[in-house]
């Protein structure tokens, strides 16, 4: 296990502007670190440079306590896994497997043996000596797995591996690859533009957007608390519910709904702000509900997705989502009552992006239990 740390790295080409921007970041020995953000925001450029595919304009990497930047790619001990999966498809399965092995002239004895260590870890001992055409996406998926796991790397590098797989599988491999990086104790940096990945796999993530870091912690803790709208509107699905706000009497007025009270002093000397919320923390408003915290919204669509039914309502010019547990009977164009909490809302400063304030936690159902 071996930690990588990022100091103030960026990276332009031919000049301004930069791609990525002072990043700096510690990825602790046998971490699952994940960088996510949409296509375009530099993820895999970070990456590249971690791999010593792509220079460094600016800053430091460090690899252990090595200073990494000058150094070849077969220099720095790690391995990585493409988002193309990059078989030869002249080779066997065992061949590819091992081929990294056999360039580094390691005995044949020793080759045979991680080889099928690997393949048995994977699901693989049946298919050594087919070629990659006769194998299944998931199948390839695994054999380029195989290959940076046979190295023995402290750190393995992955670039959207899971992008060319349906649904299903990928599902499946998001547990294999995690249980996998456990068993064997490395430190992983894994590329993704999917959230839903994110926040099942990493131990901690890092946001990025426009090659600038957004926020980096515990999925859960970025979830809870975003650090700015970007953040609060990327990661979930769906999407929190952002809109401008103001403040006036002790009140946040949104277009569209009652007033919300104000319980505490977080927001004095706010005028405009940025409200947002999750849609599995806006209530059905029930009949006991008191008048001025029942808000009736127009349906615009419906989704019921067996455990789940995922509601969009106007709310002044927008649209926003609700999401409750269950199967619900509402059609499009049912007039329904809703209860916005003060509790439940996030709250951003209109000019900075910053979080004000967050949800309590008593809203978000985070249940803790004791380990047996």
């Amino acid at each position: 296990m071996k930690k990588v740390e990022l100091r103030n790295v960026c990276k332009s080409y031919d000049g301004p502007p930069q791609v990525v921007t002072n990043v700096n970041v510690t990825i602790n020995p046998g971490e699952f670190f994940i960088l996510v953000g949409p296509s375009g925001c530099g993820k895999s450029t970070i990456l590249r440079m971690i791999a010593g595919l792509e220079s460094i304009t600016g800053g430091q990497l460090l690899i252990g306590d090595q200073v990494a930047n000058s150094l070849m790619p077969s220099e720095r001990n790690l391995s990585m896994v493409f988002q193309n999966y990059a078989l030869y498809p002249h080779l066997t399965v065992k061949d590819n497997i091992v081929f990294g092995l056999h360039v580094k002239k390691v005995p044949k004895e020793e080759r045979k043996r991680r080889c099928e260590e690997v393949a048995a870890m994977l699901g693989l001992s049946d298919y050594l000596n087919r070629k990659p055409r006769h194998l299944s996406g998931g199948q390839r998926q695994r054999v380029a797995l195989a290959r940076a796991i046979v190295n023995e790397s402290p750190v393995c590098l992955m670039d959207e591996p899971l992008s060319n797989l349906d649904a299903k599988l990928r599902a499946h491999m998001r547990a294999e690859i995690r249980q996998i990086q456990r068993k064997l104790g490395i430190t992983m940096i894994y590329v993704t533009h999917d959230q839903m990945e994110a926040m099942t796999m990493g131990d901690r993530i890092m946001v990025l957007n426009k090659g600038e870091v957004q926020q980096v912690g515990h999925p859960l803790d970025i979830y809870n608390h975003p650090a700015n709208p970007f953040v609060a509107t990327f990661i979930g699905s769906p999407p929190m519910n952002v809109v401008d706000a103001t403040v006036a009497h002790n009140q946040i007025h949104i277009e569209g709904i009652k007033p919300i009270d104000i319980m505490d002093s977080q927001l004095a000397n706010k005028e405009i702000i940025q409200v947002g919320i999750r849609p599995e923390h806006i209530s059905f408003a029930s009949k006991e509900i008191e008048d001025k915290r029942r808000n009736i919204v127009e349906v615009v669509n419906v989704e019921v997705l067996g455990n789940e039914t995922v509601i969009a309502f106007k709310l002044g010019a927008g649209e926003w989502m609700a999401k409750w547990s269950g199967q619900w009977r509402v059609q499009i164009g049912d007039r329904i009552p809703l209860e916005i909490s003060y509790d439940a809302i996030s709250v951003f400063d209109k000019e900075s992006n910053e979080l004000i304030k967050s949800p309590k936690v008593s809203d978000l159902h985070v249940f803790e239990h004791e380990v047996i």
